[in-house]
């Protein structure tokens, strides 16, 4: 399954015919049970328990976090030594017909995959899979919160019982409020407007309901986004820190939306082999091993290529005999452009 991520095999009959094609091959490439046939691979798709993968995702993400746990956080939280995660989910579309145990809404069918992203290095560090009609802020519940870590969440992740419990366990969070957000200012700080900056405010929630939920005061900071014309507007329990700090913060939150979209356009969680809840969340476990071995792999080797590059050299050297630490840093050293000065020209052939 690891092999069809890597080659982008589009059926289990695709993975069964290619392997067959490789059969010589298949005993130096870790493969012992001979033929690989897709009625094997299906049943292990439906029999296997999902959590085997699981678990071995959690060890190879502790052992990511730990290769990347010196590398330094963006040039704008340079001066952050703290943990800063982004946490965030995102929707799988299915058809209803075939995974009728996922349901999403009005007929439709889908999972989340609810991601706690840290920023050093970019690694997964949970990761919770549910029904599509789970709402986003319910992922929170599943989260062991470390204190002196900064949580950064959108503003579907306002729900002011669970981000006092971020206060309670000694964490921190940096969310964006929405736009009904009812407060009693109690403290106003300067700020300097030509950063962005619009307001820096101590305050309180002012509801009787919501303020029972949140009794301690919060941080309002508001920022004008040049860039896209518009007017955002922070909460978050860290008076610490600067306030361009605390829009640093929430715009890296960006990183968990683009790992998203990598692993979406470069490993195949979009389109299933199976169509039980175990095998759907066997692929996306076995997804996010790849990952995080390419990663993992990356930081050993202290190769500059990106992690889709390191993607692409495995996918057409899979089967070769070329030792994988020597094939991947004979092409991160090779600089510059190719040599063509021999090359015939298209029309000359």
């Amino acid at each position: 399954m690891a092999f069809a991520q890597l080659t982008h095999r589009e059926s289990l009959r695709d993975i069964e015919t290619c392997l067959g094609a490789m059969q010589p091959k298949l005993y130096h490439m870790g493969f012992r049970c001979g033929t690989v046939l897709r009625t094997t691979l299906a049943h292990a798709n439906e029999t296997r328990d999902a959590r085997i993968y699981q678990d071995f995702a959690c060890a190879l993400i502790a052992t990511a976090r730990t290769l990347y746990a010196d590398d330094d956080l963006d040039l704008e939280l340079g001066a952050l030594t703290h943990t800063v995660y982004a946490f965030d989910a995102t929707t799988i579309d299915l058809c209803l017909a075939l995974f009728p145990w996922a349901r999403f809404h009005h007929g439709k069918g889908a999972i989340k995959v609810h991601t706690l992203l840290d920023l050093r290095g970019n690694i997964p560090s949970v990761i919770h899979i549910t029904e599509g009609n789970v709402h986003d802020v319910n992922g929170l519940d599943v989260l062991a919160f470390e204190p002196g870590a900064t949580y950064v969440l959108d503003r579907a992740y306002v729900d002011f019982d669970r981000l006092y419990a971020i206060q309670q366990a000694g964490a921190f969070f940096v969310v964006r409020a929405k736009n009904n957000f009812r407060f009693r200012r109690q403290y106003s700080h300067a700020v300097d407007k030509t950063t962005g900056l619009r307001s820096d405010q101590t305050v309180r929630l002012v509801n009787h309901y919501v303020a029972k939920s949140y009794p301690a005061p919060l941080r309002r900071v508001r920022f004008y986004d040049v860039a896209h014309d518009r007017h955002l507007t922070f909460l978050t329990n860290a008076f610490d820190l600067s306030a361009l700090t605390v829009a640093a913060l929430y715009k890296s939150r960006w990183q968990v939306e683009l790992f998203f979209k990598w692993i979406k356009q470069h490993l195949r969680i979009k389109a299933f082999y199976g169509t039980s809840r175990n095998a759907v969340e066997t692929q996306v476990w076995i997804a996010i091993s790849v990952y995080v071995l390419a990663a993992i792999l990356r930081k050993r080797l202290a190769l500059t290529l990106s992690l889709y590059t390191v993607l692409q050299i495995l996918d057409v050297s899979l089967f070769e005999k070329t030792d994988l630490v020597t094939l991947l840093n004979r092409t991160d050293s090779d600089s510059g452009e190719l040599p063509f000065g021999n090359q015939l020209s298209f029309i000359d052939l």
